[in-house]
C-alpha cells in the first residue's frame, strides 16, 4: 500500500501544484482553460492515438469486459438516481447527480497515471472504459436532462449527440489510431516521435490543469449531496465493477485489475461542463468534484494496491 501510495503521490503533487497556482491566481482562469485546450485537443489526442495505433480492436473490445463494466456502472446509476429522486430531486438533476456517481476522470487523470502504474498493456482497457464513458452515460444523461426540459426526446437531439462525438478528439483520436492499426501501416519514424513528445506534454499538462481548475471550485454549498456522491463514485462504483467484473462475467484478472482502478478515479471535471451548460446541479457537482479528487490521494492507492496485490 505505502509502495503504490508513494508512486501515485507524484501525479497527485502535480494536481496540488495547478491547484496552489490557480489558487494564487498566478495561474488565472483564462490560462487554465486554454492549458486544458492545448491538452484535451492536442497534447492527450496524441497519446490516445499513439496507444491505439499500437493495439488492434480485439485488444480493446471484450464482450464480457464490456458487459460487466456496464453493469457495475449501471447499478451504481440507477443507486443514485434512486436517493435522488427520494430527496425529491426531479428528474434532471437526479439525472446529472447520477452520472456524477459513475462517471471517472479517465481522460485526463486515468489514461496518464494508469498507464504509467499498471503497464503499458493497461491502455487498451483504460481507453475502453473512457468510450464506454463517453458514448454510453454521457448520452443518457444529455438525453434525460433534454427530455426533461423539452418532454420529450427529437431526432434532432440525436443528430446532435452523434455529432458531438464525432467533434470529440478523444474519440476520433481513438478511431484514427484504431484505423491505421487495423490497415496495418507502417509508423513513420518521424510521426512516432512527433505523437511521444505531444503526448508526454499530456500528462504533466493535464494534472496541472486538473488543480488549477479546482481551485476555482467550492464546497461550502451542497456539502452533504457531494460527500454521497464522492463516497458513491470512490467506493461504490469501483466495488460494483469489482463484483460484475470478478465474479459475475470473470473477466481476465489483470483487463479487470485495471477496469476496478479506472472505476475508483475522482468524478470527472466534464461532468461539471455538462451540469453547467444545462444549469442543473452545478453546485453539488463542483463540489463532488472537489471533495472526490481530495479524497481520492488515499483511496485511489488503496483500490490499486488492491488490485495488483501489492
Amino acid at each position: 500500500m505505502l509502495a503504490i501510495f508513494l508512486k501515485t503521490l507524484p501525479f497527485f503533487a502535480l494536481i496540488g501544484l495547478g491547484w496552489i497556482a490557480g489558487r494564487t491566481r498566478f495561474f488565472p482562469e483564462d490560462a487554465t482553460a486554454w492549458l486544458t485546450k492545448f491538452v484535451f485537443y492536442f497534447a492527450l489526442s496524441a497519446m490516445l492515438f499513439r496507444f491505439a495505433a499500437t493495439l488492434s480492436l480485439a485488444e480493446i473490445f471484450d464482450t464480457g469486459f464490456v458487459l460487466a463494466y456496464l453493469t457495475g456502472s449501471a447499478v451504481v446509476w440507477v443507486l443514485a438516481m434512486a436517493v435522488a429522486r427520494f430527496r425529491g430531486q426531479d428528474l434532471a438533476p437526479a439525472a446529472m447527480e447520477a452520472h456524477t456517481a459513475m462517471t471517472g476522470n479517465t481522460g485526463f487523470l486515468g489514461v496518464p497515471m494508469l498507464v504509467v502504474l499498471l503497464g503499458v498493456q493497461a491502455a487498451g482497457p483504460v481507453l475502453m472504459v473512457l468510450t464506454i464513458d463517453m458514448i454510453v452515460f454521457s448520452t443518457l444523461v444529455t438525453m434525460l436532462v433534454t427530455g426533461a426540459r423539452q418532454g420529450r426526446v427529437s431526432v434532432a437531439l440525436l443528430g446532435a449527440l452523434a455529432m458531438g462525438l464525432l467533434r470529440n478528439p478523444m474519440i476520433m483520436s481513438m478511431l484514427a489510431g484504431l484505423a491505421w492499426s487495423g490497415l496495418h501501416l507502417p509508423m513513420p519514424a518521424p510521426l512516432d516521435e512527433f505523437t511521444q513528445i505531444l503526448g508526454a506534454a499530456a500528462t504533466p499538462g493535464a494534472l496541472f490543469a486538473i488543480g488549477a481548475s479546482l481551485a476555482a471550485r467550492r464546497a461550502a454549498e451542497r456539502v452533504a449531496p457531494a460527500v454521497w456522491l464522492s463516497f458513491a463514485k470512490l467506493v461504490l462504483h469501483p466495488a460494483a465493477v469489482a463484483v460484475a467484473a470478478l465474479w459475475v462475467f470473470q473477466v481476465e484478472p489483470y483487463a479487470a485489475g485495471v477496469m476496478i482502478a479506472a472505476a475508483a478515479l475522482p468524478v470527472a471535471g466534464n461532468v461539471y461542463i455538462l451540469a453547467h451548460h444545462y444549469g442543473v446541479a452545478q453546485a453539488r457537482v463542483s463540489a463532488a468534484i472537489l471533495i472526490s479528487t481530495a479524497a481520492s490521494i488515499l483511496t485511489v492507492p488503496a483500490v490499486i494496491a488492491w488490485v495488483t496485490g501489492v
